[in-house]
């Protein structure tokens, strides 16, 4: 009995010291890790040239925004950062809504199948648009300002006032639409569209951005993810509204994981519909995984460090299974051909299963925060390989890996620096 316990201390102690080496190596590549630095001194050189999305663009959009003002703030004053933030507040609607992008009044040309803008007295310059198949504008600028707080600590910013509320009001404001406008008494949450995952191109129309006669109403993960994200940044900035809205939060993450989640299947259904699905029958939708509205559900804190395993072994056999090159993968199996009347959501194409590293690269920064920190630097890799073979950060890639879209996608750019700059952390510690 005794040697079997000096054994097993013995054990144990080799266990640690081949630990210790291991993260020792693990911090060596880091830090002398190429890609890495390639892809920072690329994403800066990127985000340098402006604030839309993409070279695609001509828009500001609040969601992709929320996603590279940290890497803005690197290069930009606070005042322009803080300047794209009041245009979307100035834009805010009467029942607290968020524009999905602006865009400089003399290019908002309206066309008969286009955008239908939206003009505020508050604001001189630009003008909005509105997608509203999608459910996280709102939640989008919450976290961006949550961001742009952190990195500046110019919590003056919210007292500021932008016509007869302050920036802290008009927060709440939007979070208050949610519940108003885009919530089902039934189950507790929010709704939006039938979308692919984290898209905005809905199931039916040949666009597919406009919420029409049509749209089958649903609830998803990436959604109400996103708004338990923001109602943590909201309470963190403003303390005195933890007291309202703490408890909306703590029911809305029971009621993900009493509807939305597949506890067989260790995997988020993709939607609870509330008034039938647009889909036959004998479709059974819930075989598709959703990688993206899955990472913001980790981010939210919704999974516990073993479901987070089961969420990458998933991710990587649907990678092998796709032929794709990331866990950027949008989601596997995509939806068959003719699922989505807009034809570039053809199967693997766009959202319907494209790899996109802009929220690849937000799993990235999730395992590394829950400690997976060996799987997050080999999962990584393709995705900065793949900036440097193409001098670029393209907006999605093929199951080929075959680059798609703009080629200054500024989203990724921001999520794999933060993901990078994560990784020094580590290995600098």
């Amino acid at each position: 009995m005794k040697f079997l316990k000096i054994c097993s201390i013995v054990l144990m102690l080799c266990s640690c010291v081949n630990s210790k080496k291991e993260q020792s190596e693990l911090k060596q590549q880091i830090q002398l890790n190429d890609d890495f630095k390639f892809t920072k001194a690329k994403a800066l050189e990127v985000v340098k040239t402006g604030f839309n999305a993409g070279d695609g663009y001509g828009e500001v959009w609040i969601r992709d925004y929320n996603t590279f003002i940290e890497l803005s703030a690197e290069v930009f004053p606070k005042e322009a950062l803080k300047e794209n933030l009041r245009v979307f507040m100035r834009l805010q609607r009467n029942d607290g809504n968020i524009v999905d992008g602006f865009i400089p009044k003399e290019k908002a040309v309206q066309t008969a199948d286009g955008y239908t803008y939206i003009f505020s007295e508050l604001e001189p310059n630009y003008a909005g648009q509105k997608n509203d198949v999608e459910t996280d504008h709102e939640s989008s600028l919450v976290q961006a300002v949550y961001k742009y707080v952190k990195k500046t600590n110019d919590t003056a910013f919210l007292n500021e006032k932008i016509g007869d509320k302050t920036v802290a009001e008009r927060l709440e404001w939007s979070m208050k639409f949610l519940i108003n406008k885009r919530w089902s008494d039934k189950y507790n949450l929010i709704w939006g569209a039938t979308t692919a995952d984290w898209g905005d191109v809905q199931h039916t129309h040949p666009w597919g951005v406009y919420i029409t006669e049509d749209t089958k109403y649903t609830l998803d993960i990436y959604d109400n993810g996103m708004m338990l994200i923001a109602l943590e940044n909201l309470m963190e900035m403003v303390p005195s509204l933890k007291a309202k809205w703490q408890p909306i939060r703590d029911d809305m993450a029971k009621n993900v994981m009493k509807h939305l989640w597949d506890e067989k299947n260790q995997k988020f259904i993709p939607h609870v519909y509330l008034d039938g699905s647009p889909y036959p029958s004998d479709f059974n939708e819930n075989e598709i995984y959703y990688h993206g509205g899955t990472a913001i559900a980790i981010e939210a804190g919704l999974l516990s460090k073993e479901q987070i395993k089961v969420s990458l072994e998933k991710m990587i056999a649907n990678v092998k299974a796709s032929g794709a090159g990331s866990i950027g993968l949008t989601l596997y199996p995509p939806y068959p051909e003719g699922s989505f009347e807009n034809k570039g959501m053809y199967p693997y194409g766009y959202q319907n299963g494209g790899d996109w590293t802009w929220f690849g690269g937000r799993m990235i920064q999730q395992l590394i925060k829950n400690g997976f920190i060996k799987e997050a630097y080999q999962h990584i890799q393709p995705m900065v390989k793949r900036v440097k073979d193409n001098n670029g950060f393209y907006e999605w890639y093929t199951v080929n890996n075959e680059p798609e879209g703009s080629g200054t996608f500024r989203g990724s750019a921001g999520v794999l620096y933060k993901a990078i700059e994560m990784f020094e952390n580590y290995a600098n510690n």
